[in-house]
């Protein structure tokens, strides 16, 4: 049952989210700021030293991962080299000397992060690590030869709630290798639009001005489809995606435009598109577990190539003749790193506001814990 009225309910939001997931939400353009401020410039200064690698590697999983995505969407075509990412336990047969491999995570203990890192560290690869101080990623960096540790502090939040806290370093890290040429003062620009979106899209704006609102109530009670445009909006579905997951524990499905035109957007002749429209009062639509409907979210980036653009008129149409609901959401700013904060912060609010509307606490991942646990025994 979703429960709309709790969004306008200050002390029932933060009873139910138990572990302040609305507070790190808030604090996005703060992270940012914070790691801009207190990044270990020594360390800046030793990696610009060295030649740039012939590949970079970023190995991360999960809400530490993401910040491999943001560097490569801020960099777009752009970048001079490969930046491949690395989610399981093994690296790349042609990982060597010649290559930087960045390991990633928030905690400093995640394991797939830790086996990556102590084998990028025996085949000679130059090692970074991004992480909290004291950690095992620390103690794995420690003993790398050469081998760069940036200490984080994620302040007791989880991964997914400190993406900038992680991802700004990376960005910072990227620039010193030579492969990003980021003026500092966008970062500040992207904080203070963070802000301004957080003011818009905070526990305090009512449901009725409240985009983050409306839209978290609509995925709740939906079956979200996100797509985005170019490597900027296909980064923040891909972000939203498993926010919806771990915030509202609401699958959906994620694809970039053009590609999704060659296989989800067949799905709109699907049962689950017109799960909402059958006009047989008697169908038993829980039983036949057909209670949520299709919705597509695109999340548009500014700088669209034109035939993308023609889709999304042609998309929305079929869509139209589908009654299948669309939902556009448009980027703001003039910097990548700008324009993908301008989808990514009212899609992290939405996605805990529809965990909060479900009744559910946005922080709990039980079944996450549970996994590891079993991985421990």
């Amino acid at each position: 049952m979703v429960n709309d009225l709790l969004l306008d309910d200050i002390e029932g939001m933060s009873a139910l989210d138990a572990s302040n997931m609305l507070p790190a939400v808030a604090s996005s353009g703060a992270q940012m700021r914070e790691a801009v401020a207190t990044i270990n410039r020594t360390l800046l200064e030793t990696i610009a030293k060295d030649e740039q690698p012939r590949n970079l590697v970023i190995a991360g999983l999960g809400g530490s991962g993401i910040g491999g995505q943001v560097l490569r969407a801020v960099l777009g075509h752009s970048t001079p080299i490969p930046i491949h990412l690395e989610q399981s336990h093994s690296l790349p047969g042609w990982v060597g000397h010649l290559d930087v491999v960045v390991g990633v995570s928030c905690s400093g203990t995640t394991e797939e992060t830790l086996t990556t890192t102590t084998e990028a560290g025996r085949r000679g690869a130059r090692v970074i690590t991004i992480g909290a101080g004291g950690s095992d990623l620390e103690k794995v960096s420690e003993s790398i030869n050469g081998a760069i540790h940036f200490a984080i502090d994620a302040k007791g939040s989880s991964p997914r709630a400190s993406l900038w806290t992680h991802a700004t370093p990376l960005l910072l890290v990227a620039n010193a290798l030579g492969i990003a040429h980021i003026e500092e003062t966008e970062f500040e620009t992207a904080a203070d639009l963070m802000d301004e979106l957080s003011v818009t899209n905070g526990p305090v704006s009512a449901l009725s001005d409240n985009p983050a609102k409306s839209l978290g109530l609509s995925c709740a009670e939906s079956l979200p489809m996100v797509w985005g445009t170019g490597m900027i909006g296909a980064t923040a579905a891909a972000r939203f995606m498993a926010q919806l997951a771990e915030n509202a524990k609401i699958p959906a499905a994620h694809g970039e435009l053009p590609e999704v035109g060659h296989n989800q957007i067949v799905t709109f002749d699907g049962v689950l598109a017109s799960a909402g429209t059958s006009k047989d009062i008697f169908r038993d639509r829980e039983a036949e577990g057909m209670e949520r409907r299709m919705h597509l979210y695109i999340l548009r980036d500014n700088n669209e190539h034109p035939a993308v653009k023609k889709r999304i008129d042609i998309v929305g149409q079929i869509a139209s003749d589908r009654d299948v609901p669309v939902t556009l959401i448009q980027a703001k700013g003039n910097h990548p790193i700008s324009r993908l904060a301008s989808l990514i912060i009212p899609t992290d609010w939405a996605s805990v506001y529809a965990g909060i509307a479900l009744g559910i606490d946005p922080s709990e991942i039980s079944t996450i814990n549970q996994l590891k646990a079993g991985l421990l025994s």
